[in-house]
């Protein structure tokens, strides 16, 4: 019994490191624009607001906890997430946090509300409209994260790119923009600049990689 008692406090020290890794919120930031593709130190550094020796000291923990990785590429030390489990992770954290914590669901409502005519399109309608030829899904994202993986149709066209390629958008279909998931608002953006130039627009709410569990779950 005293061996058994041993080995589970053990065990549970271990899915412990997983939990305190993931007790910072800067960290928690990291992994989700991780997720999206690889990035340099620099490129985090001007992304989330933090020091190049926040975001080091940061990554190094999230490194020793094994959910990210990394490689250098010149002078350049290039992250990117461990394996897509820990995508698949933080999707289902959003959604559970979500879920259950009512400030959450107050934060979203509150940006939401500077978007009101903005309704959400859902995966079900948008495959449908797709096939039948009548939306064009554009993905606002940096071009290199669209790269690194989007939803199958997509065509990239970067939020600051956006207003450049307006007349070689098609004039007789809807646009719908998406962009790295429900709590990214470029795709918001991108919408009402459209409509601001007369061009009918709808947002996907969701990103790349809840349209890969949306995928799996039709896959049959």
């Amino acid at each position: 019994m005293y061996i058994q008692r041993q080995w589970r406090d053990r065990l549970y020290q271990e899915f412990a490191r997983i939990g305190k890794c993931l007790s910072s919120p800067k960290r928690l930031e990291l992994i989700d624009i991780l997720s999206q593709g690889p990035k340099s130190v620099d490129q985090l550094s001007k992304m989330t607001g933090m020091s190049i020796a926040n975001v080091s000291q940061h990554l190094q923990t999230l490194h020793e906890s094994r959910l990210v990785r990394f490689q250098k590429k010149g002078n350049y030390v290039i992250y990117e997430i461990a394996e897509p489990a820990v995508a698949d992770f933080m999707v289902s954290l959003h959604r559970f946090s979500e879920d259950q914590l009512v400030e959450i669901q107050r934060l979203k409502t509150e940006i939401l509300q500077n978007y009101r005519d903005v309704e959400p399109i859902g995966f079900d309608a948008l495959m449908e409209r797709m096939d039948k030829g009548e939306v064009v899904l554009l993905d606002v994202r940096p071009e290199e994260e669209y790269r690194v993986g989007h939803i199958p149709g997509a065509i990239s066209v970067p939020m600051e790119e956006l207003e450049h390629h307006l007349s070689s958008l098609p004039s007789d279909k809807e646009m719908v923009a998406y962009c790295r998931g429900p709590y990214c608002f470029l795709s918001l953006q991108a919408v009402e600049l459209l409509r601001s130039k007369g061009i009918n627009a709808s947002r996907l709410e969701e990103g790349v990689h809840e349209w890969k569990q949306y995928a799996a779950s039709h896959a049959n």
